[in-house]
């Protein structure tokens, strides 16, 4: 089976391009992704059958063989230190869930300011 690199994908769109190891490039539809898979990041390594297609060679059942690692994971806090932000975090959302059992909603510049942490906090757990 050839191999070759994702050269795109477009997951919402369900479709992309394979640079194969040959130099030539092979269409890829969301169809020929393994299970459980619906992206794929440029420059992936992948193993694909070929079919010709109406306009070209075609990818069939793509077998990822070597996923890029995740500069997020490399770049990811220790968890001893997410702890600390994490508990930090836990006391700020108790002030405004006390705020608002008395009826009132923070400022908006707070509240902006709140959702930022909540979303930063929320990207660095994911990483």
């Amino acid at each position: 089976m050839p191999t070759g690199k994702v050269k795109w994908y477009d997951t919402e769109r369900g479709f992309g391009f394979i640079a194969d190891d040959d130099g030539g490039e092979v269409f890829l539809h969301a169809s020929a992704l393994p299970a459980g898979v619906t992206a794929l990041r440029p420059g992936a390594k992948v193993e694909f059958g070929v079919a010709d297609g109406r306009r070209g060679p075609q990818a069939l059942s793509v077998k990822v063989l070597e996923p890029l690692p995740s500069v997020a994971k490399a770049k990811r806090r220790p968890a001893d230190e997410m702890a600390v932000v994490v508990e930090d975090l836990i006391k700020l959302l108790d002030r405004v869930g006390n705020d608002l059992r008395r009826g009132r909603y923070p400022e908006k510049a707070r509240a902006t300011q709140y959702a930022t942490l909540l979303r930063a906090v929320a990207d660095d757990l994911e990483a």
